[in-house]
């Protein structure tokens, strides 16, 4: 392992009980597969700055602007090893604010709103199926932030207090 990190942030939008998912394509990382609305690399003068980085790549991805979404809030934040790198993931929630358009189309593959129960359905990348599974069961009952470290098998979530 020599140190390679790579810091990527995604944001799930959600409005009337569904969530707004994006079928990814032609990406270098994530590719043919349901991922969060909007999301991406960061750059390097978001690297201490996710906030900053999700809301760029949302407007850059749909075309929304902050003040078209509501309690953007960072709630997951993973860890895995892969491919002599370690990944880290940002993952946002937040909700469509009333009177937003709900026809939204990226040009980063296929945008397509999701009726939570159906989410367990969909083929996801690997931490992000973890962390829509915990969502789905636990996080959206909360504030809370959960950190997440993949082992492999599955991703181990523990509340981030802070302290």
């Amino acid at each position: 392992m020599e140190g390679r990190l790579r810091n990527m942030t995604s944001v799930y939008i959600t409005n009337a009980g569904k969530m707004l998912l994006l079928f990814r394509q032609g990406g270098r990382v994530v590719n043919n597969v349901w991922t969060g609305s909007a999301g991406g690399h960061f750059e390097e003068w978001e690297l201490n700055d996710a906030r900053a980085c999700v809301l760029r790549e949302m407007e850059e991805e749909l075309g929304l602007k902050e003040n078209q979404i509501k309690n953007l809030s960072l709630r997951y934040v993973t860890l895995r090893r892969t491919k002599g790198e370690i990944r880290q993931n940002y993952y946002f929630f937040a909700q469509l604010r009333e009177g937003v358009d709900t026809r939204l189309a990226s040009r980063e593959g296929t945008a397509r709103w999701f009726a939570y129960s159906e989410l367990v359905k969909l083929e996801m990348p690997y931490t992000a199926r973890f962390v829509i599974d915990h969502y789905l069961n636990t996080g959206h009952k909360t504030d809370e932030i959960y950190g997440g470290v993949a082992d492999g098998e599955k991703v181990v979530f523990t509340k981030m207090p802070e302290f």
